[in-house]
């Protein structure tokens, strides 16, 4: 599935946004909708745990490696700094779940250090894994693909670092925050 994008700055006008996967779902591999498919979840409420938050920006820099947070809550008890990752490959091990990441990142490795300072100086941190395809049901760390990331995790939960695993509601039509699934970062 592709949509078109009417704007004549881009070099293509098409964008690849949805793929069939072998077992007969979709796959969002749009990578510019799940910060906006998590923005939107949270303002119709549709993510509990991020409720009653008066303010809500996007990429805002942060931190000390000049990081730029997805979404930054503003709120009277402070302010809440939500990653989101988009996770779109199956695991190869667990059946039916998503693994995150599909390749080593050191972006998203620096992401998590950031967050774990945050939590540590008692900012609430939230890392937010959007399970992307309609053939998972659960989330989990794929750590054969990334250890450095999964011992970071590990690192960053103890800290304080809240984790959260929503599924995307996926038809050809609209995509939206789903159900909230179940997640292992071990």
């Amino acid at each position: 599935y592709i949509r078109f994008d009417g704007n004549p700055k881009r070099k293509l006008q098409w964008t690849l946004t949805l793929m069939g996967t072998v077992n007969g779902g979709l796959a969002l591999v749009d990578t510019a909708l799940p910060n906006r498919i998590v923005e939107e979840g949270i303002l119709r409420g549709e993510v509990p745990e991020l409720s009653g938050y008066e303010g809500l920006r996007r990429e805002v820099r942060y931190g000390e490696q000049n990081s730029r947070i997805d979404i930054l809550l503003e709120g009277a008890d402070g302010p809440c700094y939500v990653e989101v990752k988009n996770c779109t490959m199956a695991s190869t091990t667990h059946p039916g779940r998503a693994d995150f990441p599909d390749s080593r990142t050191a972006r998203g490795l620096k992401h998590l250090e950031e967050m774990t300072t945050l939590a540590r100086n008692g900012i609430r941190a939230v890392q937010f894994y959007l399970v992307s395809r309609t053939d998972c049901t659960a989330f989990g760390l794929a750590s054969e693909v990334d250890p450095a990331y999964a011992a970071a995790a590990l690192v960053a939960q103890d800290a304080g670092v809240e984790f959260l695993s929503y599924r995307v509601e996926l038809t050809p039509q609209e995509v939206r925050v789903g159900v909230r699934c179940p997640l292992s970062i071990t």
